[in-house]
């Protein structure tokens, strides 16, 4: 027997009660699907196979640095716009050199700058502004022989990479 007070159902709390949780998991799982699809993790290498393959060449260049006794001293000016690299090493120095800054996750944040010679062991380059707290570094010689490395933290001025700091 059906009680004459009785609302229809929308009326009821109970099924929009019932009814909210799922609708919560979908709403939350449309949202993560966006947000999956917009973005990119950058730690995912396209190429793993052929960077495992060069992982030898990268060694030796290391190798070479560290028989060459390269050393050198990065300074970032206050406005982190600019950068002077001054090289340590026993041979001539190189007309130019390449300084990488590797953001630790995000390939887009990464910055590859041209370093001309301003002086004998002095070079000068441009800079966009770094917005991670941590970057390591590659200075590479222009023809690709040697290579050193190390970490740069923001607040920084100077790092030393090399054998010989």
């Amino acid at each position: 027997m059906a009680n004459a007070n009785s609302l229809p159902w929308y009326r009821e709390p109970w099924p929009w009660i019932v009814m909210a949780g799922p609708a919560i998991v979908v709403v939350a799982g449309i949202a993560t699907a966006i947000i999956a699809v917009r973005t990119n993790d950058g730690l995912v290498a396209d190429d793993y196979y052929r960077q495992g393959l060069d992982i030898n060449r990268v060694l030796e260049r290391e190798a070479r640095a560290r028989t060459l006794g390269v050393a050198a001293t990065v300074q970032f000016r206050d406005d982190r716009e600019h950068v002077r690299v001054i090289l340590r090493s026993g041979g001539e120095p190189p007309r130019a050199l390449r300084l990488t800054v590797v953001h630790p996750t995000r390939e887009g944040d990464d910055q590859v700058i041209a370093l001309a010679q301003s002086s004998p062991g002095v070079y000068d380059g441009a800079m966009g502004i770094a917005r991670a707290a941590r970057h390591d570094l590659r200075l590479e010689d222009d023809a690709g022989e040697w290579r050193i490395v190390g970490t740069w933290a923001r607040g920084e001025s100077s790092v030393s990479l090399g054998t010989n700091p």
